[in-house]
């Protein structure tokens, strides 16, 4: 599938191993559909926490389909290999694509419509017949098709919920710092309203365009939960925090709804904050169209030296006559 692990194939990495991508044709297996595909391979260290991650994400994505769930397609467990098989994401996650230095600043319907799909996929888990919690909700692990549907990747920490009139679940702490609920650093308690806290500091960060953590800011900037929070009250200095890349191109009343609902879900008592179900509810008249329903022409990017000796980036729609 990867022809052998090429290194043009790879799409990232993490603590976890490499992805790369795949083909899949029917020199594979007769009567299989030519499709393109991720292929996640575990670091061969064969390490207990490795293992349990794979089996986590083969059981609940074996289980669970959504749209707003990346699809598994396969799985390898042979002798220490351990291998997942995704659907193909085209533009990758949006880590990359909202912080790039490249690519063109995402819109602001595109960052709502990324919100919506992902709100849309954990208020799947939580309200599945057997809730999950998902526990590593970042801009890492969500993924965007060609049309910038969001989908939940990497299950490797997620976690049954609690059942019966139990509140929580008990559980050794695992997660990212800057994402991770307070009560959940604390205690270890992990409940549905987990998620709900690291949605909104997602939501923080499409709105604002900065990483929940960032040690480049200066030490009162660096956590971004902590340094907007007393911002996203107060409408008059709510905008000064709006990501610059978007030169102003927003619904002001839509910035300061989406803005609410990240203080709601940031809340330090889990109880206050939002269901998610209630989250969706609160994004779906935030939904805009494009500008422009016409297809784009494909962009190019033109890196020119300047006067001074620096460089100049214009970007440029490609015309083909």
């Amino acid at each position: 599938m990867t022809d052998n692990f090429r290194q043009d194939h790879m799409l990232g990495g993490g603590g976890f191993g490499n992805v790369y991508k795949g083909f899949i044709t029917e020199d594979l297996k007769k009567g299989l559909q030519p499709i393109t595909v991720a292929v996640k391979v575990h670091d061969g260290d064969n390490s207990y926490q490795g293992h349990r991650e794979w089996l986590a994400e083969v059981i609940f994505l074996g289980q669970l389909s959504h749209p707003n769930l990346v699809k598994l397609i396969g799985y390898c467990c042979e002798d220490e290999h351990r291998v997942l098989i995704y659907e193909y994401m085209a533009r990758g996650s949006v880590e990359n694509n909202l912080f790039s230095r490249v690519l063109l600043p995402l819109s602001w319907s595109i960052r709502m419509k990324i919100a919506f799909g992902a709100a849309k996929g954990l208020a799947f888990l939580h309200e599945a017949e057997k809730p999950v919690i998902y526990r590593d909700f970042k801009t890492s692990n969500i993924l965007l098709d060609v049309d910038y549907n969001a989908k939940l990747s990497d299950f490797g920490l997620a976690k049954d919920g609690p059942v019966g009139d139990k509140s929580h679940v008990s559980t050794r702490i695992m997660g990212t710092y800057g994402y991770a609920a307070p009560e959940y650093i604390m205690t270890g308690h992990l409940s549905p309203r987990s998620d709900v806290y690291s949605f909104g500091v997602v939501l923080l960060e499409l709105v604002t365009g900065r990483k929940s953590l960032d040690k480049t800011r200066p030490a009162r900037e660096q956590n971004l939960a902590d340094w907007a929070l007393p911002f996203l009250r107060e409408k008059k200095k709510l905008l000064s925090i709006v990501d610059p890349r978007l030169e102003g191109d927003y619904p002001i009343k839509g910035v300061h709804k989406a803005a609410m609902l990240a203080y709601h879900c940031l809340n330090r008592n889990p109880k206050a904050r939002p269901l998610m179900r209630d989250i969706v509810d609160s994004l779906e008249p935030l939904q805009l169209p494009p500008n422009d329903d016409k297809p784009q022409p494909p962009i190019f990017t033109v890196i020119t030296a300047n006067a001074n000796g620096g460089f100049e980036r214009k970007d440029s729609h490609l015309i083909i006559t």
